[in-house]
């Protein structure tokens, strides 16, 4: 073997130790252009953080919005969304294709901003998502109420008492996760039916043993009878009567999150337990308990991440997150990344017996609709 041969087979060997064991799984041909995929240190007790940031990030309509938000509001005061933004753009610029990265400022941000999470206790991830993605929604709206004041201002008009302008145009986080539930009454004495509109973000619903995600849908729109002390106060009858209630979904989001309810409270225990149920959810889904005047019905929804919690209880145990990015499946463990099969997925359905102490269930998924623009 010559000199120059030598020198290039030793050069080709160091740059294959350079090359990490994902990328080797992905494959360099088939690896994502402009794509990254970064782990994040956990801070101690921050797995709840990362593993709900993670499957957000790879939620590509809001990953988009972010990133977007922060090309256009380079010289905004620091919050947790200007926090968010920044944490995105650096997983999104890193020359490395794979590796780790600290989230110390947003983290920082966020135990300032809410004093529950300014802790190393373990947190519970779906009060994390529920609180962010409100939060951002709530920057968001008093930046466009504060922009409107100053226009307002401008131009010589005058708000009453100081008040500020409530914007009623939906921001993009309502864009992507908001949908409708309304709930219908039926009085069993005049027949009438009443219906009542309520907003969501995500949707919460009960597991049982050994079932699917769209029996859980279905048995969150089971029709329920109010009776006895629980009777309904009808206007028409204008008295209290015996009553059909159901909740059906009638508009659709894009981002249909699903937080599975695994931590039950036990009097007999006198704390909160986990409900390890096997609860399948697929890969495809299709909503069927929509109300007859759904805006969008027949929406078809891919599984894009799941939030899984690993162990015993709510306070112990540990989060990861199962992403799909570009047709395969990666599961981000704090500053770990692997690929995984999809046949994997199933290892998260749950247990199929109450006597299996500890599992790894999934806790919350996203759903990402088919007609997603991004």
């Amino acid at each position: 073997m010559s000199i120059c041969q030598d020198l290039g087979l030793n050069f080709q060997q160091r740059m294959g130790a350079n090359i990490s064991q994902l990328e080797r799984d992905i494959g360099s041909e088939q690896f994502p252009p402009n794509e990254h995929y970064f782990g994040l240190v956990n801070f101690g007790n921050t797995c709840y953080s990362n593993s709900v940031l993670q499957a957000l990030y790879f939620c590509r309509p809001f990953r988009e919005k972010v990133l977007e938000y922060k090309a256009k509001n380079k010289r905004t005061k620091e919050t947790l969304l200007t926090c968010l933004a920044d944490l995105f753009y650096s997983i999104a610029t890193q020359k490395k294709k794979v590796g780790s990265i600290a989230p110390k400022k947003f983290i920082a941000r966020l135990r300032k901003e809410k004093e529950e999470f300014d802790n190393y206790m373990q947190q519970d991830a779906h009060e994390f998502l529920n609180f962010l993605i409100n939060h951002i929604n709530e920057i968001i709206l008093a930046e466009r109420n504060q922009s409107t004041l100053k226009v307002q201002k401008g131009g010589g008009e005058v708000t009453c008492n100081g008040a500020v302008p409530q914007s009623a145009e939906p921001t993009w986080v309502h864009e992507i996760f908001q949908g409708t539930l309304t709930s219908e009454t039926r009085c069993l004495n005049c027949e009438t039916v009443s219906s009542k509109d309520e907003h969501f973000f995500d949707l919460q619903v009960d597991v049982g043993q050994n079932t699917s995600i769209t029996h859980c849908l279905k048995c969150f729109s089971d029709t329920e009878t109010l009776c006895n002390d629980n009777k309904f106060k009808c206007d028409n009858c204008s008295s209290y009567q015996e009553a059909q209630k159901r909740m059906r979904v009638k508009k659709l989001p894009l981002i249909l999150a699903l937080h599975l309810k695994r931590f039950k409270y036990m009097e007999q225990y006198n704390r909160h337990i986990k409900v390890s149920h096997r609860v399948v959810f697929p890969l495809e889904l299709r909503l069927f308990n929509t109300s007859d005047d759904a805006v969008n019905p027949d929406r078809l929804y891919d599984l894009v991440a799941v939030v899984v919690h690993c162990g015993s209880g709510p306070n112990r145990g540990h989060y990861i997150s199962i992403v799909k990015s570009h047709g395969f499946w990666l599961l981000f463990d704090d500053d770990m990344v692997d690929k995984i099969d999809a046949s994997a997925i199933e290892d998260f359905y749950g247990l199929t017996s109450d006597l299996q102490k500890s599992s790894e269930t999934g806790y919350i998924l996203f759903y990402q609709s088919r007609d997603a623009s991004c």
